[in-house]
């Protein structure tokens, strides 16, 4: 009886110690592929991806991560879009991804374009708007920009557009551009307004709009444009035209082309609402979009009792020479008149020479042929 329970004990021993065996075995097993996975994982996740060379990946805005990593995948940036998504939002530090455009290097690895995307700067895209274009001008460029969306088909208020450089995300549409623009002008003319000199003869600033711009069309010169702010604030005090020629160009052309040639005297004398050899005071309207410099200038112009100025040279880059009696500046438009025939004749001997030059190749070139013949 003791001999059968005995064996009855050590069957129940060895039973136990089979489970145990079992299920250690399991663990070691599942231990073992648990591993193998995880290298098998990592080893996707951290190594070369499978593209031979430099790309750029677009985030949309709104994108999810399992959304970027279908993408990802589909344009063949990664191999796996669960283990980009799964692994990658556990184990770096961010898993939000960024909207926009993104240059991801040839080989890249899941987790390095993860860290690009959610860390890296997105490549920058602007439309620049230089000082002193017009509305039809700037929105020429706006339009013509094919990472934007929708159009604009209506012209804003000459003037509205603060000129600089505004960054976008491609996709954004053209009229949010154009906010961001005609923001930015509104901002900047009322702090400039805030902070101009108490006696200017201007009643809004709208008007230090329009006069900022008449400044920015007839100098590029930064250093310029407080003298030549001075001289039209004080053709205002006194009662004078401005006698500004841009305002005659404005005036034919309202903004939306180039007049390639001198101003005819007809031009001069016709009366438009911009001619401000014909009218008294500012324009209607602003002749172009000012600087945020053309602008301060006008807000605080020098001190000095300039009534006239005139070009310095035949290039703009020569800047202006100012006159207070119009006896003195018909003296120096009369040099800036030799100044000016003197270089015309000099460009057209110089394009007589060049002329000349050709002809004498033409003819070398022919009688070497003649020779071979």
């Amino acid at each position: 009886m003791n001999d059968r329970r005995n064996r009855r004990r050590r069957r129940s021993g060895n039973g136990l110690i089979d489970v145990l065996n079992g299920l250690l075995t399991l663990l070691v097993i599942g231990l073992v592929v648990a591993g193998g996975g995880f290298f098998y994982v990592a080893s996707q996740y951290y190594g070369d991806g499978p593209t031979r060379e430099d790309r750029v990946f677009r985030v949309e805005s709104g994108n999810t991560l399992s959304t970027t990593a279908a993408r990802l995948e589909d344009q063949g940036f990664i191999s796996n879009a669960f283990i980009f998504s799964q692994f990658g939002s556990r184990v770096e530090d961010s898993a939000v991804v960024k909207a926009g455009d993104f240059n991801i290097p040839a080989g890249a690895s899941m987790s390095e374009i993860l860290k690009e995307l959610t860390t890296g700067n997105p490549l920058r895209y602007a439309v620049t708007i230089p000082e002193g274009w017009t509305v039809w001008q700037a929105i020429q460029r706006i339009n013509a920009d094919d990472r934007l969306t929708g159009s604009i088909d209506q012209l804003p208020p000459e003037g509205s557009i603060l000129p600089g450089s505004y960054d976008y995300t491609p996709g954004d549409t053209r009229q949010s551009v154009l906010d961001d623009m005609q923001l930015a002008m509104t901002q900047a003319l009322a702090e400039v307004w805030e902070t101009r000199q108490a006696d200017l003869p201007l009643e809004s600033p709208a008007e230090l709009l329009i006069l900022a711009s008449i400044v920015e069309k007839e100098t590029g010169i930064a250093s310029e444009r407080p003298q030549i702010a001075a001289v039209f604030v004080n053709r205002l005090r006194e009662g004078m035209r401005l006698q500004s020629d841009p305002t005659i160009i404005y005036g034919i052309t309202l903004g939306q082309s180039t007049l390639d040639r001198g101003i005819r005297r007809s031009e001069i004398e016709g009366k438009t609402p911009y001619n401000t050899y014909q009218i008294d005071g500012l324009p209607p309207t602003p002749i172009a979009n000012p600087g945020i410099e053309a602008l301060q200038a006008v807000a605080n112009p020098d001190s000095h009792d300039y009534l006239y100025f005139v070009a310095k040279g035949a290039t703009p880059r020569e800047g202006h020479v100012f006159a207070e009696t119009y006896a003195e500046h018909q003296e120096n438009v009369a040099r800036y008149r030799e100044i000016a025939a003197e270089a015309a004749a000099q460009a057209e001997a110089e394009a007589e020479a060049a002329r000349q030059a050709l002809e004498a190749q033409e003819a070398e070139a022919a009688a070497e042929g003649d020779t071979q013949q």
